[in-house]
């Protein structure tokens, strides 16, 4: 029983069911009532529907339900209508796969729903080749079947409002525990142990985590928009301000960690923060299983006993050791940090009447925004166009291809050069090796159960399980996806006949599909010819700076997590998230010169150490005293305006000037700040934050 109850707690178990459920429909429809030759073309349908779906409220879905069929008829009664001359089929297919994927440009929404359209336009292909090309009725059975899962969907959506928003957040803090188990991996007590690597991995964890964030965020917005939350949406709402705090926290750093250790190698306060992080971490994880199961948050174990024996180690390392001041003020802010940390993880959170509590949206907010963005991004440095005008010739080349071999049932090369060829060439390899070993396990499994089941409806049964499958391994377990969705397709030509007569073709086409797809991708506008790493480093820089001004301010007015704060720290992260993806890419493409992924690896680390000192500043925020708060301003104004002046450095390629002295250590330029309390904080991670600027113009120069 416990098993099952978390089975279906699980992130994927409704979406398989709901998909289980549409697939049985009309399985069971179309047996009894007839007409038996629309199952193909209805399945194939709502397998498209499901997989433009997205985490919207019902509301949400059937705006996007209503989209959704609209490009589903008009791309099936184009494909209908130009198949039968190949001229203008050959016309027709990369001009419509281009609008389409630069319709995802608009937003993630409209991207979904575009890919999903042009997978619907593939089996179109492959349902009206089955058929022999006759009517209309594998059309209106597709847009049928698509239409039949987009209710189901929708009043899945109505009964059950919250949970897509609860399983949201529940990942939200999964992958905040796991942020943190990455800079607890920081606190090893360890001479020699490389903290460069250490600090990747922590920002690939970063990465994801502020994906998680968004994802959230977009659920929040969804279900709440413009009004004002009241009971379990204002509850959840807290909770997502709650995760925010939590991950400015983890991300803050208060001092070199390779100096922190040198310092206190002989102590055991480093494994003892270490041990803290991990215990806070498993809490973490705690709080996100009762999230996504709705249960208190009171049943959550938090390490007591370990903050405890922190807080006497600490004390008893200041009463025995010489006194290192810069050193001492940055172990107490970071158990000040942890404590603060401790509380937030069992802190359900609250709306004050007087709080700032909206969300910055990323859907058009028209027509003409949506068009204004899609313009943006029709030139060859953005990923959207390269990647429209890489599949555009891909499916091009794959039916040109398809004509010369085999004409009458080739389709199958279409569908493997649309899923195969991916934005990043990292992506699209791991997506081609994927793609054929999930093919030819999915035809072996196929001609042993065509062999081994009787013909005729009790092969049903096996084909709904199939697609299902398909949903319920796509995200984690591509290859196994691929292996099902494969067997559903065999299994849907066996329906007419064709189930031995279509392996070996279909490996065939998968072969050549996916070598289209990996020749479009390595020699049609590759990405390393247009790679400008410079340029992301200098957007990072730019929204650095935009985060140390509202920091700043805060130090003068107050802590408040307004709206244009939040954006700003969001900024910063999704700046260096998209650094570290470009980095991660690069370091995957052919023939990239070494000294360049270390040059990358290199920009990252550095940014990386600028946004968690960032972070550190945005933790301690408070009003200061005037005279003070005067002094950091100026401060603050001088350093963002250089970070400023260092992003049109990288621009232009130019060296920019240092802005400390070279050769400056960190132990007694920090200890020379001899102002009291926040002062000196700020003034101390401001020179971090020197060190950070300097690192990446040296960098720069290389």
């Amino acid at each position: 029983m416990v098993a099952f109850r978390h089975l279906a707690e699980s992130d994927r178990f409704a979406d398989v069911l709901r998909v289980f459920l549409a697939l049985a429909g009309i399985t069971a429809w179309c047996t009894w009532h007839g007409p038996a030759d629309a199952i193909v073309p209805a399945l194939l349908g709502a397998i498209a529907c499901a997989l433009a779906e997205t985490d919207d409220a019902w509301r949400g879905r059937l705006r996007g339900l209503v989209v959704t069929l609209l490009c589903f008829a008009l791309a099936a009664m184009s494909v209908k209508a130009a198949i039968g001359t190949p001229l203008a089929f050959a016309m027709l297919l990369p001009v419509g796969t281009f609008l389409l994927v630069m319709l995802g440009a608009a937003s993630g929404r409209y991207a979904t729903i575009a890919t999903a359209t042009l997978i619907l336009a593939v089996y179109t292909m492959i349902a009206s080749d089955a058929a022999g090309g006759r009517g209309t009725e594998g059309t209106v059975a597709l847009v049928a079947g698509a239409a039949w899962y987009g209710v189901l969907s929708m009043l899945w959506s109505a009964l059950a409002p919250q949970r897509a928003l609860r399983h949201a957040l529940a990942r939200l803090f999964e992958s905040l525990a796991a942020l943190i188990d990455a800079k607890a991996a920081q606190f090893e007590p360890v001479q020699g142990l490389d903290h460069d690597a250490l600090a990747l991995a922590f920002s690939r964890r970063n990465q994801v985590t502020v994906q998680a964030l968004t994802e959230a965020r977009l659920a929040l917005i969804d279900r709440i928009g413009r009004r004002q939350p009241r009971g379990r949406a204002a509850s959840r709402l807290a909770m997502f301000f709650v995760a925010q705090d939590i991950h400015e926290r983890i991300t803050s750093s208060h001092y070199p960690y390779d100096e922190l250790t040198a310092a206190l190698y002989h102590s055991d306060l480093m494994f003892r923060f270490g041990r803290l992080l991990r215990l806070q971490a498993q809490a973490c994880r705690e709080r996100a299983d009762a999230v996504r199961r709705n249960a208190p948050l009171s049943s959550i174990a938090l390490p007591r006993a370990a903050l405890e024996d922190l807080r006497q180690a600490l004390a008893f390392h200041q009463r025995t050791q010489q006194r290192d001041e810069a050193l001492d003020d940055a172990l107490v802010a970071l158990l000040k940090n942890m404590v603060s940390l401790q509380a937030l993880i069992e802190d359900e959170g609250s709306l004050r009447e007087d709080s700032d509590i909206a969300l910055q949206g990323n859907e058009p907010s028209t027509f003409a925004d949506a068009m204004r963005r899609v313009r943006l991004r029709l030139n060859r440095r953005s990923m959207h166009f390269r990647h429209a005008m890489r599949l555009s010739i891909g499916m091009l080349a794959g039916y040109l291809v398809m004509l010369a071999l085999h004409p009458q049932h080739g389709y199958w090369i279409l569908l493997t050069t649309l899923f195969v060829c991916q934005p990043g060439y990292g992506a699209t390899r791991r997506r081609f090796v994927q793609r054929i070993v999930g093919t030819t396990t999915g035809l072996l499994l196929g001609w042993a159960l065509l062999r081994a089941l009787p013909a005729g409806d009790w092969r049903l049964p096996v084909l709904v399980a199939t697609g299902a499958a398909f949903f319920a391994f796509r995200l984690r377990r591509y290859a196994l996806a691929t292996g099902a969705i494969t067997l559903f397709v065999l299994l849907c030509f066996d329906r007419v006949g064709a189930g031995f007569d279509a392996i070996g073709p279909r490996l065939l086409d998968t072969l050549l599909g996916a070598a289209v797809a990996a020749v479009v991708i390595r020699y049609v506008l590759p990405d390393w010819r247009v790679r400008r790493l410079d340029d992301l480093v200098a957007d990072a820089l730019l929204a650095y700076a935009r985060y140390l001004e509202r920091i700043a301010a805060q130090y003068v007015s107050g802590r408040v997590d307004d709206l244009p704060y939040r954006i700003a720290r969001r900024d910063a992260h999704a700046a260096q998230a998209v650094v570290a993806g470009n980095v991660a890419e690069l370091l995957g493409e052919p023939g990239h010169a070494p000294a360049q992924g270390e040059r990358g690896l290199r920009l990252l680390t550095a940014l990386q150490a600028g946004l968690s000192h960032l972070s550190t500043l945005g933790t301690h925020r408070e009003a200061m005293p005037a005279a003070d708060a005067a002094a950091m301003e100026a401060h603050a104004r001088e350093l963002a305006v250089a970070f400023a002046a260092l992003a049109e450095h990288l621009r232009a390629g130019t060296p920019a000037p240092l802005l400390a002295a070279p050769g400056e250590e960190t132990g007694s330029a920090l200890s020379g700040a001899a102002h009291g309390g926040t002062l000196r904080l700020f003034e101390r991670q401001g020179l971090l934050l020197r060190r950070v600027h300097d690192r990446i113009a040296t960098i720069a120069l290389a």
